[in-house]
């Protein structure tokens, strides 16, 4: 019987620095389609480029800075899914101002590149 497992624990790296995860999401797009429409009815669809995007809510700790995440440029982000995949971007950077809830200690942070990839489980 194969692993029914399909979401819960997970791991994400930063430059193979582990990082405690409370959610992550990503996206392994390549391009964005838009509907082209005019009075007379629907003419095509244009069609642009998408970055690859990862996303992590981590936990703050105390032995590291959440200024150097604005520094993060040219990074390789892994993340390591309950299903069995393996998702990644080489060549990655962090795109927005990070902002600690210190209630909960928890911080977002976005990576774009020219793209992710998912690794299939075996």
């Amino acid at each position: 019987m194969s692993n029914m497992r399909r979401a819960g624990v997970a791991a994400g790296f930063i430059n193979g620095v582990p990082y405690d995860i409370i959610e992550t999401r990503y996206s392994p797009t390549k391009v964005v389609r838009e509907t082209l429409k005019g009075q007379n009815g629907v003419h095509g669809f244009s069609e642009m480029p998408q970055q690859g995007r990862i996303v992590m809510s981590i936990r703050d700790a105390g032995g590291m800075s959440v200024a150097d995440f604005s520094d993060m440029s040219d990074v390789e982000v892994q993340l390591s899914l309950a299903n069995g995949k393996t998702v990644g971007g080489a060549g990655m950077w962090c795109t927005e101002a990070v902002e600690v809830n210190t209630v909960e200690a928890t911080m977002e942070v976005t990576f774009e590149g020219a793209s992710v990839t998912e690794t299939l489980a075996s």
